[in-house]
Parts: C-alpha cells; sequence; structure tokens
C-alpha cells in the first residue's frame, strides 16, 4: 500500500472487482471529512464486515445519526470519562493481577476481556457480578472474532470457507441475546439504570427521528461495545509489543507514569506516556481504511465524482506519509514535542475527525492511559524467544499473534 504514496493524490483502484477512487492527499481527506462531509455517506466495499447495525449512530440519515449522537455525549464527554476512571482502573488490576509470573499471556485475548469489562461496566452501568462476568465473556469471544476478520478479497473467502464468519455469526448471536435480555428487563422495570443503554431505552425519539424499537437499541449496544472494545485490544496490545521490543522506550514510559502518579483529574496531559500513546496510535490505528461513497457528484481536487463513487482512504498510509511525519517508520514519541496534529489537514486522524469521527475518543485517551499505567506497573512483558510479531489488517490492524511473559516488576 505505501507505493500508493509515490503516486496521483487520487488514484482508481478496484476493491473485489468493484472502482473506487483511493486518496492519499491529507487535505482531500479533510475535505472529505469535514468541508464536504455532507457529500459522503457510509461506503459499502468494508461495511459487511463490521456493521453489526444499521440503525443510531450508524444511520445512513444524517440527522438520525446526529440525534443519537448527541444522546451518547453525555456518556462519552470528557467530564464522564474522568469519573470512570476509578472503575476502569479496578477492572483492569483485577484482570492483570491475575496473571503469573512466567506464564505465557495471549496478549490480544486478555485485551478483548479487559477492554470489554470496562465498556460493559461504563456503558451499562452497574450490573450483578454473574451478569457481568457472563457478558464480558461472551462479548470478548465476540470482539475477537470480530478483530480477526478479513475485510475484502482472497482472505476474506479464505475465511468464509474455514467458518470464520459462522463463528463470528454465532458469537454475535450469543451476545446479542445476553444483551436482549437485560433490554427486556430494563424496558420492564419502573426505575431505568443509568447508562448509555439505559438512555437509548428512556429514548423518546423525536420529529423524523422515531425512537428505537427493541432490536434497534440490542443492535445498537452490541455495536457500541463490540467496536469500543475491538480498537482498544488492538491498540494496547501494539503498545505492549512495543515496549517489549523498545526498553529504553519502556524505561522512559515508567519513568513518565512515576511523575504522573495516579491522579485522575483533568484531562490527560501530554506526558511522555501519552506522547508514546499518540506514537503507538499514528503506525497502528485500528480503523486502517475506510470507504465513503459520495451521495451527490461531487469535485475532490481536479477530480470530478460522480455520485455513488466509491471513496478509500487510509489512515496507516496518511500516518506513513514521510511530507508530514518525517522518518515515518521511527517510533518516535519525542515528534510529538514539536508536531501537533494539524486542524488544516487529516495527516494524524487515529480516530477520525468531522461529524463522523469517533464519539468515544475522550473515552478511550483515557482508557488508553488507564490501562498503560496498571499493566506497566504491575508486570514487564517480554516476547518468547524467536517470536516473529506479523501486522494482520483485517477488521482492524492487529498484531496476527501476540503472546508474552509476564514478570514482575
Amino acid at each position: 500500500m505505501r507505493s500508493l504514496l509515490a503516486g496521483p493524490p487520487v488514484r482508481t483502484v478496484t476493491v473485489d472487482g468493484t472502482r473506487a477512487e483511493f486518496v492519499t492527499d491529507p487535505v482531500l481527506v479533510r475535505q472529505i471529512l469535514v468541508k464536504d462531509g455532507r457529500n459522503y455517506g457510509k461506503g459499502e466495499l468494508f461495511q459487511k464486515a463490521r456493521n453489526l447495525s444499521r440503525a443510531g449512530l450508524l444511520a445512513a440519515d444524517e440527522s438520525v445519526h446526529r440525534h443519537y449522537r448527541r444522546l451518547a455525549h453525555p456518556y462519552l464527554r470528557t467530564a464522564a470519562v474522568t469519573g470512570y476512571a476509578p472503575l476502569m482502573r479496578q477492572i483492569a488490576r483485577e484482570t492483570v493481577t491475575a496473571w503469573r509470573p512466567g506464564q505465557a499471556v495471549d496478549v490480544q485475548a486478555e485485551m478483548c476481556r479487559l477492554a470489554g469489562a470496562i465498556a460493559l461496566g461504563t456503558l451499562l452501568g452497574p450490573l450483578p457480578p454473574e451478569r457481568s462476568a457472563l457478558l464480558g465473556r461472551s462479548l470478548a469471544a465476540l470482539t475477537w472474532e470480530m478483530i480477526r476478520k478479513p475485510l475484502y478479497g482472497k482472505a476474506a473467502a479464505r475465511a468464509r470457507r474455514q467458518g470464520a464468519a459462522q463463528r463470528l455469526t454465532r458469537a454475535r448471536e450469543e451476545f446479542r441475546a445476553l444483551i436482549a435480555s437485560y433490554v427486556a428487563e430494563q424496558r420492564s422495570s419502573p426505575d431505568l439504570a443509568a447508562g448509555y443503554l439505559p438512555a437509548l431505552l428512556a429514548d423518546p425519539g423525536r420529529a423524523g427521528c422515531p425512537a428505537l424499537t427493541a432490536d434497534e437499541v440490542c443492535d445498537e449496544a452490541v455495536m457500541m461495545l463490540t467496536a469500543a472494545t475491538a480498537t482498544t485490544a488492538s491498540v494496547m496490545s501494539w503498545a505492549l509489543y512495543v515496549l517489549a521490543e523498545e526498553p529504553l522506550i519502556e524505561e522512559r514510559v515508567l519513568k513518565g507514569l512515576a511523575r504522573e502518579g495516579d491522579e485522575d483529574a483533568g484531562p490527560p496531559r501530554i506526558g511522555y506516556p501519552l506522547r508514546f500513546l499518540m506514537e503507538v496510535l499514528r503506525l497502528y490505528p485500528p480503523v486502517w481504511i475506510t470507504c465513503r461513497k459520495t451521495l451527490s457528484d461531487a469535485t475532490l481536487g481536479d477530480h470530478a465524482l460522480p455520485a455513488g463513487t466509491h471513496v478509500l482512504f487510509s489512515s496507516y498510509l496518511l500516518h506513513r506519509d514521510p511530507e508530514h511525519h518525517p522518518d515515518p517508520l521511527r517510533f518516535d514519541p519525542d515528534r510529538w514535542l514539536t508536531t501537533r496534529p494539524s486542524a488544516q489537514d487529516a495527516s494524524y486522524i487515529p480516530f477520525g475527525t468531522g461529524a463522523k469521527g469517533c464519539v468515544g475518543e475522550s473515552f478511550a485517551w483515557r482508557e488508553l492511559e488507564v490501562l498503560l499505567g496498571t499493566i506497566m506497573t504491575e508486570w514487564q512483558l517480554a516476547l518468547p524467544p524467536g517470536s516473529r510479531v506479523r501486522t494482520a489488517p483485517d477488521t482492524t490492524l492487529h498484531p496476527r499473534r501476540l503472546v508474552m511473559v509476564p514478570q514482575p516488576r
């Protein structure tokens, strides 16, 4: 894919036999996402692989999307996320203290379990321990099947033949059934719990935007919880891998965490641990490729795009463009001392940007900081001798296999 950076800013490609325009100019990508965002709807080339809901936040109707985005905002804004930090830390500690020195850990499976427990605990509100554990196991299984599902092409066809699609369907049905049981109980309860899912149930809708049905609420909850878990699990897996490969960076992250202490108040600071996470997200953005589709005739640079044109761009490529990120393949958290993400282009968009940017960005930053600090305080993780970790560009960009051995600090 990196060869595309040397070509024209807009180039015609084909994906599974479908023509699309691939955009590598970050200024034009920002035009798609921000300036002309209303002219571009969700593309369909990869939607079939990861679309768990067609209502709520993923509705095609812009007014419906905005309505449910506003509904989610109170539970994901910075002030709310600050209040979640102690619970995030408690869940993280309970998970990682169960690891055993010298006993190999499947890092991605553990990160799915950990991130899933946090998503459930913060977005669904208080749950009985037995139900929380059952939902957590089911969500972790669904997330792992979603993460490793190929998006398109021969790999996707091979996965279908090998039963991956059936495993994903079964995992989704199992988790959705558990969510449906919770929804039914909440709907019959005189007092709704506090949380994003109960807020969806209580929402009366508004003119032109009907309230979600019980089935749509279930789909929305499955989508939100799975997306929150998959992206965090992928990013944290890469973060732990980099720390094992770069001992000097690991030492600086530890020193930075010691300086910051356990303070929960206020937004994350641009200390070394946060710069480290920014660099992980630069080189390993979980949503590595995106498709949009023109809703009407559009102009992009010198290119006229008829209505219905598929348009692709890749944060993986944008983040590795040497024009905007010098020495782009070098892992260098200190580049963020002198560089700030530009408001004029899309050269750094790990969470997207514009009206359809990730509604949970503040939540994700705080969660990543808490997980990084909690895990590193307890454990040093190392790769087994002879390990070779490869990149898997599936539904998210994740390590193909990441087994690590923990030792106490």
